[in-house]
């Protein structure tokens, strides 16, 4: 492993206890646009799974105003590892945010125009949504949550729930304007297509699909089609990761090598994932989307595993690790790439006994100026969101 420069800034807490906060996954902007605001969720509890009914707050913190937090609605459809998708709905207006919650057995998403008080809502659940503004893409979080508990909500319908690779499931296309969604890739067309035999393969096993993700263009989407497999008596799951046109025309498997992690698009047609490759092992790999062209970034620095963004230069990549028996810490790295540095920003003690579905990773934020990083982490005792100012590195 290469050398890495220990450089621990200092996190200034913008949250604060006895209730538990959080913003939840690495690849949206808490932030808006001016940067004056920032959004959180907020819990009375932690540890746990949630159960129906039990709602988060969603919180707007005022960061030029001493952090003064606002309650401005709340939602019966979050996990602990992404939240309710709560969101900016786009750059312009930066008033409306977005986030799903839940209307009896099943879910839909909530527009919030926070100058006029009002509420809009979608005909389903959202996973992502398109940069400009016009797209989102769903799936059953119902069958998320039954397949990989703390992604996915509880208390929905799934009529698919004893199917193995639904023909009327899988990635749906929203419509934001229309409010029209329809079904653009299904878990049956994916397994069939791209069928695994033997010990670890599909047959007679469920699918799912999860980590979708909209190029910056929003002309293609990258997606992972996942499968429950038994390695050693323990219940696992392997993924093949896949780019399609929005329309779910052309679809292109990425990684069919049995497990690609988590990832973020850095251009158009090029995606940086954590993933495993037969010749090069667990690494940060760079794809060139419908290419076979796959270079390997900071090869053996860091420890494993992270959370990977990027400044809007693409100059300095953003990750961090997960605790283990021997090093209870989750530590925060930033990676200089044209420099090929790499320092270690932060270490956070993280206890290895906290259930894995209900773990607080650091999922490390990008502000838009690039100035700043957004963690939640548990190391004072309560799961609270933090901010680091990067510039002593990056020089502003």
């Amino acid at each position: 492993m290469s050398e890495i420069i220990i450089k621990h800034l200092p996190v200034i807490p913008v949250t604060q206890g006895p209730k538990h906060h959080f913003f939840g996954y690495f690849d949206k902007y808490p932030w808006n646009l001016s940067g004056r605001y920032l959004l959180s969720l907020e819990t009375d509890f932690a540890g746990r799974q949630p159960e129906v009914g039990e709602k988060a707050g969603i919180l707007l913190i005022d960061l030029e105003n001493g952090c003064a937090s606002t309650r401005i609605a709340e939602t019966d459809a979050w996990c602990w590892q992404q939240g309710c998708m709560l969101q900016w709905l786009s750059d312009y207006p930066e008033d409306r945010i977005i986030y799903n919650d839940r209307e009896g057995d099943h879910f839909v998403s909530r527009i919030l125009d926070l100058k006029s008080g009002q509420t809009r809502t979608l005909c389903r659940p959202i996973y992502c949504l398109s940069p400009d503004g016009k797209w989102a893409l769903s799936i059953n979080f119902s069958r998320l949550d039954r397949e990989r508990p703390g992604y996915g909500y509880p208390g929905g319908h799934d009529p698919g729930q004893n199917v193995y690779a639904p023909a009327d499931d899988g990635i749906w296309l929203v419509d934001l304007q229309r409010n029209e969604s329809r079904l653009v890739v299904s878990v049956d067309q994916i397994t069939r297509s791209y069928f695994r035999d033997g010990q670890y393969g599909m047959q007679d096993t469920p699918g799912w699909f999860n980590h979708l993700l909209f190029s910056p263009d929003s002309r293609r989407f990258a997606f992972f089609h996942r499968w429950r497999t038994w390695k050693n008596g323990h219940k696992w799951h392997l993924t093949h990761m896949f780019t399609a046109n929005i329309d779910g025309s052309d679809i292109y498997p990425l990684n069919l090598e049995d497990m690609s992690s988590h990832y973020t698009w850095i251009a158009n047609d090029k995606i940086i994932n954590f993933s495993n490759r037969f010749a090069t092992g667990w690494q940060y790999h760079l794809f060139t989307d419908r290419t076979q062209d796959i270079e390997v970034i900071a090869k053996d620095v860091f420890p494993g595993d992270g959370h990977c963004s990027f400044s809007s230069d693409n100059k300095r990549m953003l990750t961090d690790c997960y605790p283990s028996a021997e090093s209870p810490f989750r530590r925060l790295f930033l990676y200089d790439l044209t420099q090929h540095q790499a320092y270690e920003i932060g270490c956070f003690y993280s206890s290895v006994d906290i259930p894995a579905p209900t773990r607080c990773d650091l999922h490390p934020n990008w502000s838009r100026d690039n100035r700043s990083v957004c963690i939640d982490s548990f190391h004072c005792g309560t799961r609270q969101v933090y901010l680091i100012d990067v510039t002593p590195i990056t020089g502003g």
